[in-house]
């Protein structure tokens, strides 16, 4: 009898890679990765995780080694993820469809992938979002600003973890931020597509959607813009009844605007001074450490759960406890090379604290880009109580220390 394999396409390297590789393997299933370059993540050499070179922007391609590997094993199902860019999971909806396993319908992720087009969809269902437009020069962003009013959040119309998204409050800045996502460097796309919005201000909810069910709803701390980095997760959020009752509301009306339903789907809020306002749509499972987080908070992990839907068995979504859970991530205040980082064991033997994770290691670069990219690592933490989960996590924090060396002067 053929072995029973997952098929993942490409991997993650903010952690959610090794958690699908794991619960993969929990549940009798041999993970194999279809990456254009497996060497990007170190887990599939660590873990010895079988992986095969594919061109993953190429349909066709995949479904010839989708093919090839039917000869040998028993493809169970097909997933991936979005770290490399959501094109990916429009991908894995598209192999799911062809060969006739569980998955997301592959239209609804496509227009989720361009926010323009998500914006659109959402605005004619009724749903409250920013105001937007969308530029393709300098002179357009500036008129759009001009009719929007600064404040304005500038970004690529495609992209992942806030990768190229600003506030811009004057217009210099607005100059330089359009010169610098003009310049290609974050967008890929002739002609380049970019969302002036309005800056929707308020407290900021990342919610958890599971088929057409509102699991949770966590409270995301930004920190100072200009820039969009998390730096602080805590879940589930301290919401009233009625708070989380519009939040809920208006996610699903996201779902049936957009036309998904079918397993995870990530969402973004703001609480403004009109209620919540939808700032983007996620067809999928939120990074690391949403995923670990829900697992100390409620004892469900949504991995595995999900796998199950993708493999055509049935998810259990039904919370073991109820518990307080934090993530605090570990940002560097300047660039340059890193010397060293220590007191992570001291703070992972903390009780309460539940993983302490480095993602950068001496001798490194270290170049913020004012994204996801700027995280070292974070520390996650877990108690009966708010209160006490951040005491916690803060006594962890204090252990761990850093030094970063300046880039040495050109010639040296």
């Amino acid at each position: 009898m053929a072995r029973r394999a997952l098929i993942l396409v490409e991997g993650d390297t903010s952690g959610n890679g090794i958690l699908y590789v794991q619960a993969a393997q929990r549940l009798g299933l041999h993970p194999i990765t279809l990456s254009a370059d497996p060497s990007h993540y170190g887990y599939i050499a660590s873990e010895r995780i079988e992986a095969v070179r594919a061109d993953t922007d190429n349909l066709d391609a995949l479904i010839r080694e989708c093919s090839r590997l039917q000869t040998t094993y028993d493809i169970a199902g097909i997933t991936g993820f979005a770290s490399l860019g959501e094109s990916v999971y429009a991908m894995v909806a598209k192999l799911c469809r062809h060969f006739g396993l569980p998955g997301p319908d592959p239209v609804s992720i496509e227009r989720c992938r361009d926010k323009f087009v998500q914006r659109q969809l959402l605005a004619e269902a009724g749903v409250p979002i920013p105001v937007f437009r969308l530029a393709a020069n300098a002179t357009e962003i500036e008129d759009s600003a001009a009719d929007i009013r600064l404040p304005v959040v500038v970004k690529p119309a495609v992209g992942t973890g806030s990768t190229g998204v600003r506030l811009c409050r004057k217009v210099d800045e607005l100059a330089e931020h359009a010169t610098h996502l003009l310049g290609g460097q974050c967008i890929s796309e002739s002609p380049p597509k970019i969302l002036v919005e309005e800056f929707a201000q308020g407290s900021h909810y990342s919610v958890e959607v599971m088929g057409n069910e509102v699991f949770g709803i966590a409270a995301a701390d930004f920190g100072r813009p200009p820039h969009f980095v998390c730096r602080e997760y805590i879940y589930p959020a301290a919401l009233t009844d009625d708070e989380h009752g519009r939040i809920a509301d208006v996610s699903l009306r996201c779902l049936r605007a957009l036309g998904l339903g079918w397993g995870p789907t990530n969402i973004d809020v703001r609480w403004t001074k009109l209620g919540p306002v939808v700032i983007e749509v996620n067809p999928r499972l939120a990074g690391t450490p949403t995923p670990q987080l829900v697992k100390l908070a409620y004892g469900v992990d949504l991995v595995t759960e999900h796998i199950k839907l993708v493999i055509g068995d049935e998810w259990n979504l039904c919370k073991r406890h109820s518990r307080t859970a934090v993530a605090r991530s570990l940002i560097p205040d300047r660039d340059g090379i890193l010397d060293w980082i220590d007191g992570g064991s001291q703070a992972a033997a903390i009780s309460g604290v539940a993983e302490v994770k480095f993602y950068a290691h001496p001798k490194m670069p270290i170049i913020r880009k004012g994204d996801w990219r700027d995280k070292i690592g974070y520390v996650t933490a877990a108690s009966p109580s708010l209160p006490r989960t951040k005491a916690i996590l803060q006594r962890a924090v204090e252990l761990i220390h850093w030094s970063i060396s300046p880039f040495p002067a050109v010639g040296e």
